[in-house]
C-alpha cells in the first residue's frame, strides 16, 4: 500500500512540474503573440501610405485556414496616420505590444523623443525579463535609476 502511496506521490510531483512548464510556454506564446502583433502593425505602415492604427488594446482572434494565420485586431476606434507624415512609434503601438496581464502591471508615459514604461508593481524577474525583451525589440533599453528605473523605447522607428 505505501508503495502506491510512493508512485501516486511521485506521478502528482510529476504532473505539478508538467503543468508549471506548461505555464511557462503559455506565458512565452503569449510575448510571441504580442511581438507578432507588433510585426503586423509595423509591416502595415511600412507597406501602406495610410495606415490605420488602433487606438483600444484588444486581444486578436486568430483564424486558421489550410495554408494561412489570419489576425484579426480591429475595434470599434481607430485613428489614422500618413507613413509620409511620419514613422515615429505611438504609445498605444507600445502598449500593444505587451500582453494585457503584463500591460496592466506598467504605465507608459509619452516623452518628447521616448515613451516610457515603468512598473506599477514589483514585476518578478519573469515577467521582467518579459518586458525587458519585449522593449528590446523595439529598440528600448532598461534604465536603472532606484525607484526612478524605468524601460525607454525611442518614438522614432529604425529604418530598415
Amino acid at each position: 500500500m505505501s508503495n502506491d502511496k510512493e508512485k501516486l506521490s511521485q506521478l502528482s510531483a510529476r504532473v505539478d512540474e508538467l503543468l508549471g512548464s506548461v505555464n511557462k510556454i503559455a506565458d512565452e506564446l503569449r510575448a510571441i503573440s504580442a511581438n507578432i502583433k507588433l510585426l503586423a502593425i509595423s509591416q502595415s505602415t511600412n507597406t501602406n501610405t495610410t495606415t490605420t492604427a488602433t487606438v483600444k488594446h484588444t486581444t486578436p482572434k486568430t483564424v486558421q485556414t489550410p495554408t494561412t494565420t489570419i489576425i484579426d485586431t480591429t475595434t470599434s476606434a481607430t485613428a489614422v496616420t500618413s507613413q509620409a507624415e511620419t514613422k515615429l512609434r505611438t504609445l498605444n503601438d507600445v502598449c500593444m505590444s505587451f500582453p494585457e496581464e503584463l500591460e496592466a502591471k506598467l504605465s507608459f508615459e509619452d516623452k518628447e523623443d521616448y515613451i516610457t514604461i515603468k512598473p506599477k508593481q514589483f514585476l518578478g524577474s519573469d515577467n521582467f525579463a518579459k518586458i525587458a525583451a519585449t522593449s528590446r525589440g523595439m529598440g528600448g533599453e532598461y534604465i536603472s535609476a532606484g525607484k526612478d528605473s524605468h524601460f525607454r523605447i525611442p518614438k522614432k522607428k529604425p529604418q530598415k
